[in-house]
């Protein structure tokens, strides 16, 4: 009696584990994260390092990983036209970002980069980049850099825990990052050919503004 009562319960474990549903349709915009804050618990029921929270998704980040705001709003970032609001996600030290889900996710996973030199970003079914390879994506560089912005995404099988978000320090930013789908959230990006436009418009002042912007942060320029 007693073996059957335990081999019950762990079945029953097994099954509650099996039955534990991955992320899916999570969209991080990284609005609310401070300038230039460690980006922590902010999405795991906790804080970034300034304090601010936002939505428990049970995803945290390594202190590398860090919010950036463009100096248009106030903030450090050479960023700008961002795929939602005025927040990205950028490192400045180290060979990556990385974010860890609870949880895990499958199917797929996208977002959205702006990047000055190539850059790659990889999948894992461990925590902390650990374990197997599900996906890796290389990013190559993008035009009008840090202004116009390239979704990218892939389909994978299994269950993804964790994703570093690696490339060159300072010259790489990333937004909208979408768990559970291999076609990244767009709240409304304007066309590349709107965008440059825009910038036309903008004449002799933003050409030599362009100029000026390689590093993604102006705090290290």
């Amino acid at each position: 009696m007693f073996r059957f009562k335990t081999i019950g319960l762990m079945a029953g474990v097994a099954f509650a584990m099996a039955a534990t549903p991955a992320l899916a349709d999570v969209v991080l915009t990284f609005e609310g994260v401070g300038d230039l804050a460690s980006v922590n618990d902010f999405y795991n029921g906790g804080t970034d390092s300034q304090g601010n929270s936002g939505v428990n998704y049970g995803i945290n980040f390594s202190d590398a990983s860090l919010g950036l705001i463009d100096s248009t709003s106030g903030g450090s970032g050479n960023t700008g036209n961002d795929p939602s609001g005025i927040t990205t996600l950028i490192f400045l030290s180290g060979n990556a970002a990385t974010m860890n889900v609870a949880a895990g996710f499958d199917t797929g996973f996208s977002f959205y980069y702006a990047a000055y030199y190539d850059a790659v970003v990889t999948v894992y079914d461990g925590l902390n980049g650990t374990g197997n390879v599900l996906a890796t994506l290389n990013l190559a560089p993008t035009p009008n850099v840090y202004y116009e912005w390239s979704p990218i995404g892939v389909a994978f099988d299994g269950i993804a825990m964790s994703v570093d978000f690696g490339g060159s320090a300072n010259y790489v930013a990333f937004d909208n990052i979408t768990l559970g789908a291999a076609t990244p959230g767009n709240p409304g990006v304007p066309e590349p050919a709107t965008w440059g436009m825009m910038m036309a418009g903008l004449g002799l002042t933003g050409a030599l503004m362009r100029r000026r912007r390689a590093r993604v942060s102006v705090q290290f320029a």
